[in-house]
């Protein structure tokens, strides 16, 4: 077979794969928004099966032997790199027994169901069989890929390519050394006025805020649809069908803002990767490089006064009786305020990444069998009053706000603040080469999200993260800069001077 043929015979393939993998995301989109409750089981039980018949494509023997010896060729840059990742995929697919695999996807499924169910009832007991169910069977897929590795080491590699406890121990060990102090230095000062924010905002009405913010965002109707779900997510089915979601708290107006600012930021990722990347493994981008582009348009975008003013009009006239009397710069500061607080989506930038070693600790306690995880309740209620002085005051505020355990994403979470901080990168290499206060003065998003396509986008999952960051602004991974920029921000905002960090 020449060359050419291969090339033909695996572009194939991918797009086979491709078509299975649509049907069960468009499945997926449907039971998280539309599709009445009433028909899980039987969804379920289909998209079981639906999973066996992708993880027969997905370790085709045939596609493999092709893939080993495509490595061999005289191969250009992409499909050099489509190969190897191709190549890990398979072979850690292999090692997964398939009716270990289906086992799984219908448990996930099902999991994610409980734990709506729980969250809806306020009752971790709802959800906790599942979730230990989930804890076993990831265990268990991990030591049949890796044997004799750190099952939590291989989840955190799944999401972050060449990521590791230690790397995460460092950047964990920095964010507490170095924010901690200003947290505590911002409690003792006067606090910043935001009942407003907690208002009554229905629910319509917001809606009719978020379509503005969409359009101010450039989040346009012919490849992007928003919906809404439980929890705010985004899936990317190909460049021109792109969905996100936004939930909707009527007694906190910049929930929904700010959800879903950030979910159109890993909509724009997933808009402007590279069009002949499309159906291949080189859209799937890795975790914290995505989290970054929803970090950065949530916060270092959206929470400048100068993005805020060109919506808040809008915001005003449909809730007149909450903000008549605030003006621009009060609802800034609001939007900005710094408050420990239980809910991780809803948390001001300087705690987030403290909500997120929360979640890193417990998840390496799980996997490495330190903490009881009969009573993961309670371990997460101390962690909370540990690291951030407060107390869980029920378990859908607690243990249950998150969905991501519920669907086996252990290792996701650190991706949170890694991306955090990756956001505070881009933008330091941004600003050097933009004006990016009088873009956002103007409402010029097109500009910023053109960057950010030029920078990081349209290169998809064709590099690693520290090759990307070195070949669009010549430097690795570097944390100093969110660090930086969260100390400039926030002391600031609450004019501290630097013998207040004592």
């Amino acid at each position: 077979m020449s060359l050419e043929e291969k090339l033909t015979e695996l572009k194939k393939w991918e797009f086979k794969k491709s078509a299975y993998e649509l049907l069960m995301s468009t499945a997926y989109f449907d039971d998280e928004t539309i599709a009445p409750k009433g028909g899980q089981d039987y969804r379920y039980e289909r998209l079981a099966l639906m999973s066996g018949e992708i993880y027969k494509i997905s370790s085709d023997p045939k596609i493999k032997a092709l893939l080993y010896e495509l490595k061999d060729e005289q191969i250009d840059e992409v499909t050099r790199r489509k190969v190897k990742l191709l190549l890990k995929s398979f072979e850690d697919l292999e090692r997964i027994p398939q009716e270990v695999y289906e086992e799984f996807t219908k448990l996930s499924l099902e999991s994610q169901s409980a734990w709506a169910k729980a969250k809806s009832a306020n009752d971790y007991g709802i959800f906790k069989p599942y979730l230990l169910k989930i804890i076993a069977c990831q265990k268990k897929m991990a030591l049949y890929r890796r044997p004799d590795s750190d099952p939590y080491e291989t989840m955190l590699d799944d999401y972050e390519e060449g990521m590791d406890k230690k790397s995460y121990d460092a950047f964990f060990a920095l964010i507490k050394k170095e924010l901690s102090p200003l947290i505590k230095a911002i409690t003792k000062k006067a606090a910043i006025k935001d009942d407003f924010i907690h208002a009554y905002y229905p629910k319509d009405k917001q809606a009719l805020l978020m379509n503005d913010i969409n359009k101010l965002l450039g989040f346009d109707g012919s490849w992007g649809y928003m919906g809404v779900s439980l929890h705010p997510f985004t899936s990317g089915f190909s460049n021109n069908d792109v969905r996100v979601t936004t939930s909707y708290d009527e007694y906190n107006i910049s929930s929904a803002i700010y959800s879903i600012i950030h979910e159109v930021g890993h909509a724009f990722y997933e808009h402007q990767i590279d069009e002949s990347f499309e159906g291949t493994i080189l859209k799937n981008v890795s975790s914290g490089m995505h989290e970054s582009q929803s970090r950065f348009l949530e916060n270092y975008i959206g929470r400048k006064k100068s993005f805020i003013k060109n919506y808040y009009p809008k915001l005003v006239s449909l809730f007149k009786e909450n903000l008549k009397d605030v003006s621009l710069n009060e609802f800034y500061k609001a939007i900005n305020i710094v408050r420990p607080s239980l809910i991780r989506t809803d948390a001001d930038e300087l705690t987030y990444p403290i909500h997120i070693l929360i979640r890193y600790e417990i998840e390496k306690g799980i996997f490495d069998e330190s903490i009881d995880i009969e009573n993961l309740d309670k371990v997460w209620n101390q962690y909370y009053k540990e690291y951030l002085g407060i107390d869980v005051t029920s378990d859908d505020v607690g243990i249950l706000q998150d969905i991501h355990w519920s669907s086996g994403s252990f290792g996701y979470f650190p991706t949170y603040a890694l991306g955090s901080a990756l956001a505070a990168q881009i933008l330091h290499y941004m600003e050097k080469e933009k004006d990016v206060e009088t873009l956002l003065e103007k409402g010029d998003l097109k500009a910023i999200t053109d960057y950010l396509k030029d920078k990081i986008h349209r290169y998809g999952a064709l590099y690693d993260l520290d090759t990307l960051l070195e070949k669009s602004f010549g430097e690795r991974f570097n944390p100093r800069y969110y660090i930086d920029y969260l100390k400039d921000k926030y002391m600031d905002l609450y004019d501290l001077k630097n013998d207040e960090l004592m």
